[in-house]
């Protein structure tokens, strides 16, 4: 059985998207002077760029692999998002949120079972 690469290209680009929205929420918590700086900012112009970036790699993996698997890794995101801001913004995890990530978890465990 061998290894699909196109694998790894789903799963950098659901972690780069995942900091891509880490990096547009920290550019939106900043107040600016003008909406044109608000939106020419270093975090909102890098937060873009990685969204692009995994746009181009998503459009990579879904040229050999199954359609099916994309919904699923993309879910991943939903789980990243929380953790990542909890470790870079202090944000809590509420029992809500905890609630969620257990549900969308075990739907991908049940979808690949």
């Amino acid at each position: 059985m061998r290894f699909d690469y196109h694998y790894l290209f789903l799963a950098a680009s659901v972690t780069l998207a995942s900091f891509s929205q880490i990096l547009l929420k920290k550019g939106a918590m900043k107040g600016y002077a003008s909406l044109l700086r608000q939106y020419l900012n270093p975090w909102v112009i890098c937060g873009y760029g990685l969204l692009f970036v995994s746009l181009f790699l998503t459009n990579c993996a879904l040229r050999t692999l199954d359609y099916l698997n994309a919904p699923v890794a993309e879910s991943l995101g939903f789980v990243l998002v929380p953790a990542l801001s909890a470790v870079l913004f202090g944000e809590r995890l509420t029992w809500q949120k905890s609630v969620g990530i257990g549900c969308i978890v075990a739907g991908m465990i049940i979808f690949y079972v």
